[in-house]
């Protein structure tokens, strides 16, 4: 059993590999945040080491500790929630983890189960050291040892490191498997279509959207702020960059999520403008989005998810943030009530 919500071609190639012991000794998975990476290589564990018939079976003592993270073959190495996001933003994951937590048990046998399984969580973040030992162990692979490597940023990997792994590249998931999926949950149809469109084909947010509200009061509040932002004059945007400049230094997730919901707003006003007001993500919006649409042209919106996506590059390559915010605050166009 793959309890796992969409990347059916993904989980395909898995289980072929499995059934006809064709099994890669490295993997690489990417996709966006909150996409399933982790999901995926967690149960990919599972069903190396479950002895279910059935595997994974996702009930028996092996694939429950390994879901728990504390199945002594399985080891998790990543910065982690433990990690603050201030440290978290300018730390990299240093080769003493890579030694001590990976090339080391690496040459052990599987203590208990079937298989050592290695996942280094976020892998991008590998420090240049860090990532040149890996591709040591790499290269020479251990018996019953597999290595999973999670990237939602795979570009920043070095390329000697991808070409030793399988690629499995996790698409967004379609909004309808998500929907159906809440529902199976027991959440009312309603709530579980307006959730799965929030998400953006993200399955992990829907999930920890629909066990905890304050995951909807956050993002209610960021989309009420960009509204605002929106319609505001220069000076008042300008004071938000500053603002979210300062924020970023210290947490640069929240601000990168920010941009992101900023994205899908304009891109909502374009559906809007495209007359498709069915399509929208953020459809609890869509009567005050409707207004907003009516004070630019489509050239205006267009021109301001292209300044919105090139900022994110920018502060993707450590750009000064806020510089970076200024300049698009300058590009986005005026709000003409």
């Amino acid at each position: 059993m793959w309890p796992i919500v969409g990347h059916e071609s993904a989980l395909a190639r898995l289980k072929r590999s499995l059934e006809t012991g064709n099994l890669g000794h490295a993997y690489l998975i990417s996709g966006p945040t909150h996409v399933g990476k982790m999901t995926v290589a967690l149960t990919l564990a599972q069903a190396l080491n479950c002895r279910s018939s059935d595997s994974p079976c996702g009930t028996c003592s092996q694939c429950l500790r390994i879901m728990a993270l504390s199945h002594p073959d399985v080891q998790v190495v990543t910065l982690g929630s433990a990690v603050s996001e201030e440290d978290r933003s300018h730390s990299e994951i240093g080769i003493d983890q890579i030694r001590n937590d990976i090339q080391h048990w690496a040459s052990l046998p599987p203590f208990e189960g079937g298989y050592r399984v290695f996942i280094i969580g976020e892998a991008e973040l590998l420090s240049a050291e860090a990532a040149n030992c890996m591709l040591k162990t790499l290269e020479e692979p251990q018996e019953k040892v597999v290595f999973i490597l999670l990237a939602s940023e795979p570009k920043r990997l070095p390329e000697t490191v991808i070409s030793r792994c399988q690629r499995l590249d996790l698409k967004p998931v379609a909004v309808e498997k998500i929907a159906a999926s809440l529902v199976q949950r027991g959440m009312p149809p309603e709530k579980a279509a307006l959730i799965s469109r929030m998400s953006c084909g993200r399955p992990g947010w829907a999930f920890s959207a629909a066990d905890d509200q304050t995951v909807l009061d956050f993002r209610a509040d960021r989309i009420e702020q960009l509204i605002d932002v929106i319609e505001s004059d220069l000076d008042s945007r300008f004071e938000y960059t500053g603002e979210l400049s300062a924020r970023f230094t210290q947490k640069k997730a929240e601000v990168r999520e920010t941009l992101e919901a900023w994205l899908g707003v304009w891109r909502d006003l374009l559906l809007l403008k495209a007359g498709l007001p069915g399509d929208l993500t953020n459809m609890d919006y869509s009567s005050r989005l409707q207004s907003i649409s009516g004070g630019f042209n489509i050239t205006q919106i267009r021109d301001a998810i292209g300044a919105i996506t090139q900022v994110q590059k920018q502060l993707r390559q450590n750009a000064n943030p806020r510089l970076a915010l200024e300049v698009l605050m300058l590009d986005l166009p005026p709000y003409q009530k």
